[in-house]
């Protein structure tokens, strides 16, 4: 085994490290032995911040990335373009996929003890520095590319509700609907809520911890309410926002309730143009729009610093909200083609 070896480097790091604290320490250590044991372990825990647990550093932070604007606004459209069946042949093939990233994860993280780092310091320990360095670089665009489609997400989910268009209509009917609508009012929107995601997360692990807890209650409350309007919400007709290509388009589509015909007519795939874009839709570019709700898994990973026990954490973490949000995938896929018409 060569000096190089990562595993081996890091015991030898690890070594000195050990070697050097126990010199700096031995004098304190000659204090303490004056003091009661407990005392002693009641300094030692103060000086050091509390640690988060499963629950809040993994699962609620791998849920929320997972749980992203694909599930409030673009499952509709997969269903609808794709049909039932090849949305749950999309969705195992993603799955599938994230899977195998999970897997590796986890045999990462129960393989020898953890550091601050995520991803980047499993990887770098696993194969080396340079493979480390380099897709800690990735995952760093990636998670830039992700805040940018969370953030707009959010704007566009607003706006439909509370914006009032230029032309002074408003499709929602809400009497609360008062912002203006435009590229740069959607761009003057984006820039406060990213940042209040830098303010909180320039405040540390902590705060960012309660900060998602917060939201992890408002989407689950979100997402029962979902559920529950499925079965109590009567026929209606929802009239669809302004798009292009109008004449050949339809503008509304009906929310039928739990019907057989809707069903079976939701089943197979209708590949149409997307009136939004006016693009012709495929396999391949509904696939490109609902893969963005199946990543996010690496969040629970890059709090390994801030974990009790992140070899423990992390797997159990990620594969809990992994399974969690398949089952609603797929449950939110079925009620949908149950329910609403193309």
């Amino acid at each position: 085994m060569s000096e190089r070896t990562p595993l081996l480097h890091y015991r030898l790091s690890a070594s000195v490290n050990e070697s050097g604290d126990h010199r700096e320490t031995r004098t304190g250590k000659d204090e303490d032995e004056h003091r009661s044991p407990a005392t002693v372990r009641r300094r030692s825990a103060a000086k050091q911040p509390p640690k988060l647990n499963t629950f809040f550093g993994v699962v609620i932070p791998t849920l929320l990335s997972m749980f992203s604007v694909v599930v409030f606004l673009r499952v509709g459209f997969v269903v609808g373009q794709c049909g039932l069946y090849q949305t749950i042949a999309m969705l195992l093939v993603a799955y599938f996929i994230i899977s195998m990233t999970v897997l590796s994860v986890c045999a990462i993280s129960t393989n020898g003890a953890l550091d601050a780092g995520g991803a980047y310091y499993m990887i770098s320990r696993a194969l080396g520095p340079e493979f480390g360095g380099s897709i800690g670089i990735m995952f760093f665009l990636a998670n830039v590319c992700g805040s940018a489609l969370y953030v707009l997400g959010l704007v566009e989910a607003v706006l439909t509700t509370f914006g009032i268009p230029e032309d002074g209509s408003t499709l929602t009917g809400s009497k609360v609907a008062g912002l203006p609508m435009g590229y740069w009012w959607s761009l003057l929107y984006g820039t406060v809520i990213l940042l209040l995601c830098v303010f909180v997360c320039l405040i540390g692990a902590h705060i960012y911890a309660k900060a998602t807890f917060l939201i992890f209650i408002i989407v689950i409350v979100v997402l029962v309410t979902i559920f529950i309007s499925f079965f109590i919400v009567p026929f209606r007709t929802v009239l669809l926002p302004g798009h292009r290509n109008s004449s050949l388009t339809p503008t509304s589509a009906n929310f039928t309730g739990f019907k057989l015909d809707t069903l079976l007519g939701n089943v197979q795939a209708a590949y149409t143009v997307d009136y939004t874009t006016g693009t012709m839709m495929s396999f391949a570019t509904v696939f490109a729009v609902m893969f963005n709700g199946c990543t996010g898994i690496m969040a629970g990973s890059n709090m390994s610093g801030d974990l009790k026990n992140p070899s423990y954490s992390i797997p159990r973490g990620t594969i809990t909200a992994v399974i969690f949000t398949f089952i609603i995938y797929i449950l939110l896929s079925l009620l949908i083609s149950c329910t609403c018409d193309r």
